[in-house]
């Protein structure tokens, strides 16, 4: 029956061969017993495909499931049933298309979103990285001149302790030499 549903539902030229597959297999499997709208609905199609016209085809199905017990309240009703079943696929598609875009689409957003971010902070980091080592270049760079400066200072106390010392040491050997010979 699946068949025949694809062909009198799915005929329009352009629908997605795939979703009138899924679409009439949910109203095969939602099929009432017994002659409703669905089997209504076929030999409607039969009748149109004789091309009888619109008015003609639906009195003649109607008259000739009528010998089999459809009245049009059962044939309405049971048209809202199935209308019913391929409502309740489309809010199962769209439930399930929902979860696939924010499966798919949504979390990557997040991810590029959250990337973006520790980007931003590594940009920052980079530019305090930068900026710490333009601060020690300049203390190396400083540093040279100071420590030739301390370099010079320490040479000119050691030079004048020497030479002090040297002086005094020279007092004192010229005093002992002095008491040596005078004394």
């Amino acid at each position: 029956m699946q068949n025949d549903l694809k062909t009198i539902f799915g005929d329009t030229h352009g629908l997605d061969q795939k979703s009138v597959e899924f679409l009439t297999n949910a109203l095969e499997k939602n099929n009432l017993p017994g002659f409703d709208y669905l089997e209504f609905k076929l030999s409607l199609g039969k009748l149109m495909a004789m091309n009888l016209g619109e008015d003609t085809s639906y009195k003649s199905a109607y008259v000739t499931a009528s010998t089999v017990g459809l009245t049009k309240d059962k044939l309405l009703s049971t048209a809202q049933h199935y209308r019913q079943v391929l409502v309740n696929e489309k809010d199962q598609f769209d439930q399930a298309l929902n979860n696939q875009l924010q499966k798919r689409v949504k979390s990557k957003q997040q991810e590029v979103e959250k990337l973006r971010q520790q980007i931003q902070a590594w940009v920052a980091q980079i530019e305090t990285l930068q900026k710490q080592i333009a601060q020690s270049q300049n203390t190396i760079d400083t540093a040279d001149e100071q420590i030739q400066g301390e370099m010079r200072k320490i040479e000119a106390t050691k030079e004048n302790f020497e030479h002090t010392h040297q002086s005094i040491l020279n007092q004192i050997d010229s005093d002992i030499q002095n008491m040596g010979r005078y004394l």
